[in-house]
C-alpha cells in the first residue's frame, strides 16, 4: 500500500509557485467547461474546448494519452462516477455531469474536477443538487484536515464525517464510492501516496509544509459499489444512481493552505487558512 513512509516528500516553495502554474490553467479550464456544458453538446466537443483551452495557456493535457486515456478531460454523466471517455454522448437538460481535467506546465502537474448540471440549477433534481453540495462540502473538509504534523489519512476521516452529517441532515442515502482514492502530485499527476476518502486504520504519513495533495471524494445516492464498464475506463455505480466528483490540488504552506487549481486559491472556502506563498495576489505567481 502507498503511503507507508513517516513523512510526506515536501516542494521547496518555488517548485510550489510552479504547480500553481499549472493548477491555474486547470482551474480557468475548468470554468470555461462549465460555461460551455449545456445541452445539445456532446461530451467530445467539450473535450475539444477544454484541450483548446489547455494548450492555448502553454499547458499540456496531463490526460491525453495517459495509459492510453483517449482525451483530455474526463466526463462522466449521471451514473457514471469517474473516468468518462468524451465522445458522441449528447448532453441533456438536468444531466449531472462531473468533468475532470489536468495540465502539466514546465512538468509540474494541476489536477481538479467539478461537477455541473446541465441547464444550471433550475434544470437540476433536488437530490443531485443535495449530492454535488455534499460532496464539494467533504472535499473542503478534507482538505481543512491537511495540518502540518497531523497524518495524511485524518483527510479521509474528516470526509467521511462530513458526508456522514450531510446524509443525516438532507435525510438522503450518500456512499463514498469504494476504491478510489486522491493521490499525491508534482511532475507526475499520480504519485505516493494515496488520499483515502474513509477512515481507515492506519494513520499514513506525516504531513509537512510543502505537502502537496488531490483530493477528490466520489460520492452516490445510492451504492458505495461501482464497476467498469467494457471500455475500460469508464466507472459507473451498480445500481444506477447518480454519482458525484469533487476535486482540487492543494500545498500545505507556512502559514496554511494554498488550494493550487481554485481561482481565488480557496480563500472564499478556508478563511484564516488561506495563505499563498505570494500574499501580493490572491491569485499568486503566474
Amino acid at each position: 500500500m502507498f503511503g507507508r513512509s513517516s513523512k510526506m516528500p515536501a516542494k521547496t516553495p518555488d517548485q510550489v509557485r510552479s504547480m500553481r502554474r499549472a493548477g491555474l490553467v486547470v482551474g480557468e479550464t475548468l470554468a470555461e467547461l462549465v460555461d460551455a456544458a449545456r445541452e445539445g453538446l456532446t461530451t467530445g466537443e467539450l473535450d475539444t474546448v477544454a484541450e483548446a483551452a489547455i494548450r492555448g495557456r502553454g499547458a499540456t493535457p496531463s490526460f491525453l494519452g495517459y495509459q492510453g486515456f483517449p482525451g483530455s478531460i474526463c466526463v462522466s454523466v449521471n451514473d457514471e462516477i469517474v473516468h468518462g471517455i468524451p465522445g458522441d454522448r449528447v448532453l441533456q437538460e438536468g444531466d449531472l455531469v462531473s468533468i475532470d481535467c489536468g495540465a502539466i506546465v514546465d512538468g509540474w502537474h494541476g489536477d481538479a474536477a467539478v461537477t455541473v448540471v446541465v441547464g444550471g440549477d433550475a434544470a437540476a433534481r433536488p437530490e443531485d443538487l443535495d449530492l454535488s453540495a455534499a460532496t464539494r462540502r467533504s472535499m473542503w473538509e478534507g482538505i481543512r484536515a491537511l495540518v502540518p504534523g497531523s497524518r495524511l489519512y485524518d483527510v479521509g476521516g474528516a470526509v467521511e464525517d462530513s458526508i456522514a452529517a450531510s446524509a443525516r441532515d438532507l435525510g438522503r442515502t450518500l456512499s463514498i464510492v469504494d476504491g478510489y482514492t486522491g493521490h499525491g502530485i508534482g511532475t507526475e499527476m499520480h504519485q505516493d501516496p494515496h488520499v483515502f476518502n474513509e477512515r481507515v486504520r492506519e494513520k499514513g504519513p506525516t504531513v509537512t509544509v510543502g505537502t502537496t495533495v488531490a483530493i477528490e471524494p466520489m460520492v452516490t445516492l445510492g451504492t458505495h459499489e461501482s464497476h467498469e464498464l467494457d471500455d475500460e475506463w469508464t466507472v459507473v455505480t451498480d445500481d444506477g444512481s447518480r454519482a458525484c466528483h469533487w476535486e482540487h490540488t492543494v500545498a500545505v504552506t507556512d502559514g496554511g493552505l494554498w488550494v493550487l487549481t481554485a481561482l481565488d486559491g480557496g480563500e472564499a472556502d478556508l478563511g484564516d487558512r488561506y495563505a499563498p506563498l505570494d500574499l501580493g495576489t490572491s491569485r499568486g505567481p503566474r
